[in-house]
């Protein structure tokens, strides 16, 4: 029987470097612009969530981007295995084994993560698991339905980062979340200029992104997705066998029933 192939395993050149490439392709002038509009962006969103445990997954260099969160333990898990900072706060991990206990983390932070795992669902089903109830998981991807795209077309094939990854819509994100009992709250695209490399151009270009917006808002290059983990709660039903309480005036008698009547032999 033929093995059936796995549509998300990326075109990256070497796939077990894929993330020490996207770690890579953030220190480039066009990452570096991504990754100022991305702290902002969870500067906004982060400060809204609550909670004890706090678990970053993928880089232990992005530890700023969870500077503006309120929750007091924060966690990163490196992906690449090259965290060499306090044991308390960075792990080494996979993200569809994330060696966590169940149901411990309050808010769960996920950049670029779905769209370079062979396994997404598993990531999201570890997401579930992790999470406790009403936690939050903040999702930040790259748009297939924008200019990047055609980036995408043109030097996915090559291996290139982060063009090889597998872009997913905000869409099927969507879905995938909601058969697992999640709510999303807040969806913010951004990103709005051409993933060009030159920083001379992408200074002349920063006027597209208040025209983009306003104009096309979620065509921008990435998107950030917040989701709450939904808890569906028992409503008690009185049990139909329970017998009616009889209402009865002060003072008066209840009422008798007939004799009843014998056949006389």
């Amino acid at each position: 029987m033929k093995k059936k192939r796995n549509p998300f395993v990326n075109r990256c050149t070497v796939t077990e470097n894929v993330w020490h490439g996207l770690r890579q392709w953030y220190r480039s002038h066009l990452g570096r612009r991504v990754e100022q509009q991305e702290k902002a962006l969870l500067d906004e969103l982060l400060s809204d969530l609550f909670g004890y445990y706090l678990l970053h997954v993928g880089n232990s260099e992005q530890m700023a981007y969870l500077r503006n969160s309120r929750v007091r333990h924060r966690m990163v898990m490196d992906i690449c295995g090259g965290a060499s900072q306090d044991e308390n706060e960075y792990f080494c991990g996979e993200p569809h084994a994330i060696p966590v206990r169940s149901d411990s983390i309050d808010v769960m932070v996920l950049p670029h993560i779905l769209e370079f795992s062979d396994y997404p669902h598993e990531v999201l089903r570890e997401v579930d698991r992790t999470l406790v109830p009403e936690g939050h998981v903040v999702i930040l991807g790259f748009n297939p339905n924008s200019l990047w795209n055609l980036w995408r077309w043109g030097a996915g094939w090559r291996g290139n980062m982060p063009w090889c990854g597998h872009f997913i819509r905000v869409s099927r994100i969507r879905d995938w979340l909601s058969l697992l009992g999640f709510d999303v709250v807040a969806t913010r695209y951004y990103f709005y200029r051409p993933p060009v490399q030159g920083e001379g151009i992408l200074r002349r270009l920063r006027f597209i992104e208040r025209i983009g917006r306003r104009v096309w808002p979620i065509l921008g290059g990435g998107y950030v997705l917040v989701a709450r983990k939904e808890v569906i709660t028992l409503t008690p039903i009185r049990p139909r066998w329970e017998p009616k309480r009889k209402i009865v005036a002060a003072g008066l008698a209840e009422p008798m029933s007939p004799p009843r009547k014998t056949i006389s032999e």
